[in-house]
């Protein structure tokens, strides 16, 4: 009888960020994954006297890594009684998840990173900086680009993980780099951006430099990190209509999507650099100075997504996808509800 080798992964109590953690566990091939326990009184997650905590095995995928049959494995943490820990908000997701099925909404999200190699970012000079933002973003050649075999081997060990990748390029700013997780439902974008993010993390080891989600790792004049969030419902699919009241709905909760969209949101959003003022809200088509873009093929074919512009990159994708459901599904819902019944023949 064979064994193999299962990553398991959580995220933990960090605070402003959760940190990812991982240990591995040794599991024959006839057996079920198990649950785990784990100190969290070294994770932010408990005291000392009631440290123990418990991993509960969500989402399993190949382990693009070590290769042959291992396992990456996602968790949720648990306290001692079996109960959802406060800092799973996986759990969250799922009771809002399954509460707006009906809507059947799709995620996308562009995560950004920067590339640091110890204090600077990757490919930067050791005094001063480099030529202004100009011919980074997508850019090629050595003089424009820093970091592409990292970026190459990430996004080949999420397609090896069988995650839901669907591209990757250089950013504004040289040494920043975004890969793209979706068209996925709800808890699958976050389970998978959640392993993608672990793989970058583990994959940089490798090379000696570090993935850093702040979102603004650099001071001055130089594009700020996100996590731009594309959202559709099937309304929203069918009919502009639809679109527009998603966008009307997230004004009206602006200030609840701020205080949750990452932390030091101030710093990236200050209304420069391709964003908009974390003080006030706009929507509009194809205009990447506003909280939220309607791209310009949407507005053309009348129906089908949004681009929330506001997310930090080091915003939780659980705590994201919750409040966009909440936000916008909750907002349809209370339309449909408020709209007069049909007249019928006998009537």
């Amino acid at each position: 009888m064979g064994s193999y080798i299962a990553e398991y992964i959580w995220v933990d109590g960090t605070i402003p960020t959760e940190k990812l953690r991982s240990k591995s566990k040794i599991v024959k091939d006839d057996e079920e994954l198990p649950l785990w326990g784990f100190d969290g009184s070294s994770t932010n997650q408990a005291t000392a006297d009631k440290s123990d905590c418990v991993l509960k095995p969500v989402f399993v995928c190949p382990d693009p890594i070590r290769g042959g049959n291992n396992k990456l494995v996602l968790c949720e943490v648990l306290l001692a009684d079996l109960s959802p820990h406060p800092t799973n908000h996986r759990a969250e997701l799922v009771e809002v998840a399954e509460l707006y099925a009906s809507h059947e909404a799709l995620f996308g999200i562009e995560q950004e990173y920067t590339l640091f190699d110890g204090a600077k970012p990757l490919g930067w000079p050791d005094n001063g900086f480099p030529a202004p933002q100009g011919g980074y973003f997508c850019g090629v050649g050595a003089d424009e680009v820093f970091g592409r075999p990292i970026v190459d081997r990430h996004m080949q060990a999420c397609l090896d993980a069988e995650l839901g990748i669907f591209g990757i390029n250089a950013e504004v700013m040289p040494a920043q780099w975004e890969f793209q997780i979706g068209t996925l439902s709800p808890v699958e974008a976050a389970d998978h951006l959640w392993v993608a993010r672990w793989l970058l993390y583990r994959l940089t080891e490798d090379y000696g430099v570090n993935a850093t989600l702040y979102p603004k790792p650099v001071k001055g004049d130089w594009n700020g990190a996100g996590a731009h969030t594309n959202f559709s419902t099937k309304e929203m699919r069918e009919s502009f209509d639809y679109v527009i009241k998603a966008c009307e709905a997230l004004s009206e909760r602006h200030e609840l999507h701020i205080a949750n969209y990452g932390d030091a949101i101030e710093e990236r959003l200050t209304g420069r650099h391709e964003t908009c003022s974390y003080k006030e809200f706009r929507y509009g088509v194809s205009d990447r100075g506003a909280s939220v873009r309607i791209p310009w093929q949407v507005a053309r074919n009348q129906k089908g997504y949004i681009e929330d512009r506001r997310p930090n990159a080091n915003v939780d994708p659980y705590v994201v996808t919750r409040l966009m459901l909440e936000t916008v599904c909750g907002a349809f819902e209370r339309r449909s509800s408020a709209q007069p019944a049909h007249a019928t023949a006998n009537d």
